[in-house]
């Protein structure tokens, strides 16, 4: 490591230390990545939980969780549902699906998703 990578390190903010870490941590799994994702086409992507919220959509409970990679946010909506076994803050998955864009966000709706360790 040299001077100015440890001046970098020094001077970064959390927010760009922890985007760091979640891209090493997902650079060797086989999917693509939040910032690059297209949508209305099907994709593979994958990221750590960081936040979880039940908000109603069309009269019904729907549970929307927030995940990241550290190259963009993407919001997975399962409808009809109020918890995911296994799917808690800080836990990696990935999910299938196909992303459409709401509100500026990237938005994966029932995707199928797969608990990674």
């Amino acid at each position: 490591m040299g001077l100015k990578d440890r001046i970098r390190k020094l001077t970064a903010s959390i927010d760009e230390i922890d985007a760091v870490r979640l891209q090493d941590r997902f650079c060797n799994v086989a999917c693509t990545a939040i910032g690059q994702a297209s949508h209305r086409e099907p994709i593979v992507v994958a990221g750590e939980v960081q936040r979880m919220r039940i908000v109603p959509r069309a009269g019904s409970p729907s549970l929307e969780v927030v995940v990241t990679d550290g190259s963009g946010e993407a919001v997975a909506v399962f409808t009809g549902r109020r918890g995911l076994g296994g799917v808690d803050h800080g836990r990696c998955v990935l999910l299938e699906g196909v992303a459409h864009e709401e509100k500026g966000r990237t938005v994966l709706l029932n995707p199928a998703y797969t608990l990674l360790p």
